[in-house]
């Protein structure tokens, strides 16, 4: 019988892989590599050179497909020097494995791809079992996930369920999963007015306190109580911006811009339908001309609670003895592409760290995950 994979030594090559986004640096070479002798028939995606891989073990079209999303790209690492370690060393020192991509999400792909492996050789189920992984979820996401999911749609691929492997607990392994996503959104706001001598303000035409008002408009508005799934949708004032060196000059524009995190009460279109009628009431109050660009990452998604969700929770709780909170909260992750082909829910490590110096998890964390994804595979094709 064929030896267990180890997700551990399989994270930390992924992490001694310099895949800043988009930069592969031979991550997903390592994971073909061992996704092929397995039976996976692999493929890469690339597309406007991001890369990504595609594999599946079993019939295209089988009866049931489970799929894994997760990405192998990581954040910039900052300046080298204010790392404890190698940042791209993979190293293990007392139990904790250290490097950027060891929290998000090396170890989720490791973990899944190792629980993949595993399943398929020893116990091959009736049905298909897909791994969607990209290089381009830390980045702009235009040729990612996105990317893969076009090219199954052309190709007859699907899936019947997605777990996308991303951290989900914020303290402690098994605590919580994600049945959805807030929606996000930028509005760039450009207020234009005429620019004039500050000893003169009459003869100008000042964009600021136009620009302040609408600002403190925005950042005072309640938009919402939470809904059943989603708490309460923020606004944060994120930058304000003039460029203006000299005190004795009113300028000709001031700028800002605010970030929405919205829940299923917002659409991308009704928040910024409400930002240009704000911004144009206040234009029209202090006479200046107010531009508003909005710049929408996703919409809000939930996916109900029911038997994917209970699947896993089922699964996390028998290696964790935790029951998991089924949670919207967080930022954006590529399951907000993927809820258009099927269902989608995310569980993966504890998420402190990730994206920060000295980015490290504890080894037994990595094991713990994958005997997670193996019982949800069992579970799953039982």
């Amino acid at each position: 019988m064929t030896d267990p994979v180890d997700p551990v030594d399989l994270t930390a090559r992924l992490v001694r892989c310099p895949s800043v986004t988009p930069e592969d640096g031979g991550a997903l070479d390592i994971l073909r590599d061992l996704l092929e002798p397995a039976g996976f028939a692999c493929t890469r995606v690339d597309r406007n050179g991001t890369p990504n891989l595609f594999a599946r073990w079993g019939r295209a079209g089988a009866n049931r497909t489970f799929g894994f999303n997760g990405h192998t790209d990581v954040v910039p690492v900052g300046d080298p020097a204010d790392w404890s370690r190698d940042p791209f060393g993979g190293e293990i020192v007392d139990g904790i494995l250290w490097g950027r991509g060891s929290v998000d999400m090396k170890s989720g792909v490791a973990a899944f791809a190792a629980a993949a492996v595993d399943f398929v050789r020893d116990t091959p189920p009736d049905g298909a079992l897909v791994l969607a992984i990209t290089g381009d979820e830390e980045g702009p996401g235009k040729d990612g996930t996105t990317a893969l999911l076009d090219w199954m749609a052309e190709h007859g691929e699907r899936m019947d369920h997605c777990l996308v492997g991303e951290p989900t607990c914020p303290d402690t392994f098994g605590e919580m999963m994600k049945i959805g996503r807030r929606g996000s959104l930028n509005a760039h706001v450009t207020v234009t007015g005429v620019q004039g001598h500050a000893a003169y303000p009459h003869l100008a035409k000042n964009p600021l306190p136009a620009l302040a008002r609408l600002c403190d408009r925005l950042c005072s508005a309640v938009l919402d109580e939470g809904t059943d799934h989603f708490d309460p949708s923020t606004l944060a004032l994120v930058t304000m911006d003039v460029g203006n060196p000299a005190t004795n000059v009113i300028p000709r524009q001031g700028r800002a811009t605010v970030n929405i995190r919205y829940n299923d009460a917002h659409s991308g279109q009704s928040l910024s339908d409400w930002l240009r009628a704000q911004a144009d009431e206040v234009a029209g109050d202090f006479g200046v001309e107010i531009a508003v660009r909005v710049s929408n990452s996703g919409e809000s998604f939930v996916t109900p609670p029911g038997e994917l969700s209970d699947l896993v929770a089922a699964a996390v709780r028998a290696e964790t003895g935790l029951d998991p909170a089924l949670s919207t909260t967080g930022g954006t992750s590529d399951a907000r592409f993927v809820k258009d082909h099927c269902p989608v829910v995310e569980f993966g490590l504890v998420g402190r760290g990730m994206h920060a110096v000295d980015e490290r998890v504890p080894v037994e964390d990595i094991r713990r995950l994958k005997a997670v994804y193996a019982r949800i595979l069992k579970d799953y094709f039982a």
